[in-house]
């Protein structure tokens, strides 16, 4: 790894992770009682790990529960709970959707900052401060925000740590160099992961990158698939599929890792390819580490 604010906090994932599933009890109710309807909202990286969290929740048989963007989100169906993620608690569109939650709806948020304006508007809220990071592309707080929600939705995760401590000590699985478009694909809760590893690359690296249901890529996506291309699929593979893209000269990256050390790789990934790039993945072009409007 490199010395950019950005790979080390890439790096210290793991040692993160580690005290996310020490402390996972601490996180209470904030995903909602089992049997609420639930919301989960927030804007760039955070609605998608919102898409991933409401998944995996529904998956586990806990209730109904629905992501939207912030941004995006208006009054329509009633729900027990809503839930925020805002890295800084300062987001200007998560504040506003906040304004249009149903009054005696609870709120609640998860944040990277005790003082910010999100965290005292809502009920009650998680605080991610050992998670919080100073890059403006997010990559710690998402992944620990995802760990915290699969081990209280009574998923065991015991070689995550190992295993993304040895990711991020060993080379990438395919190198940057002669790489043009990146493609990432997911399906179920890993949809919203191939959405932010695709995110990352545009990110830190200006590069062209997309993402999509795995299942979805033949539809169309698959036509503009090149030698330049690698395509990585988090989760299982479907061998049909790895044969339909790798004949279009794509390479295909598969693993049999948990899907977050997938996505570990795939930072680091957009790390390096800024680089290569002669670009600095701590100051992405016209980015802030929160967008607040005035």
């Amino acid at each position: 790894m490199t010395s950019s604010i950005t790979a080390r906090e890439i790096a210290s994932q793991p040692s993160v992770w580690a005290h996310a599933l020490r402390d996972a009890s601490t996180a209470g109710e904030i995903f909602g009682r089992p049997g609420e309807s639930v919301l989960v909202l927030g804007c760039g990286t955070s609605a998608f790990v919102a898409e991933s969290v409401a998944v995996l929740r529904e998956q586990a048989g806990l209730g109904l529960t629905d992501a939207a963007y912030a941004s995006e989100w208006r009054p329509g169906r009633r729900y027990d709970r809503v839930l925020v993620i805002s890295r800084s608690g300062t987001t200007s569109e998560v504040l506003a959707s906040l304004e249009l939650v149903e009054p005696g709806t609870r709120t609640a948020a998860i944040v990277g900052v005790s003082d910010s304006p999100v965290a005292q508007r809502v009920d009650e809220f998680l605080l991610l401060d050992y998670a919080d990071e100073d890059s403006v592309v997010q990559t710690r707080f998402p992944t620990t925000v995802l760990v915290i929600a699969r081990t209280t939705f009574g998923e065991d995760l015991p070689g995550l740590v190992a295993d993304g401590s040895r990711v991020v000590d060993a080379p990438l699985p395919v190198p940057v160099d002669g790489i043009d478009h990146v493609v990432y694909l997911g399906t179920g809760w890993t949809h919203g992961l191939a959405q932010e590893a695709a995110l990352k690359v545009r990110e830190a690296a200006q590069a062209w990158s997309e993402s999509y249901p795995v299942l979805d890529y033949r539809h169309g996506p698959i036509a503009v698939a090149h030698p330049g291309t690698l395509v990585t699929i988090f989760g299982t593979a479907d061998p049909s599929l790895v044969a339909d893209i790798e004949a279009t000269g794509a390479r295909v990256l598969t693993s049999d890792d948990d899907p977050l050390v997938q996505l570990v790789q795939a930072q680091r990934f957009a790390v390096e390819l800024a680089e290569s790039r002669g670009l600095s993945p701590d100051t992405p072009r016209h980015l802030t580490r929160s967008v607040v409007l005035s």
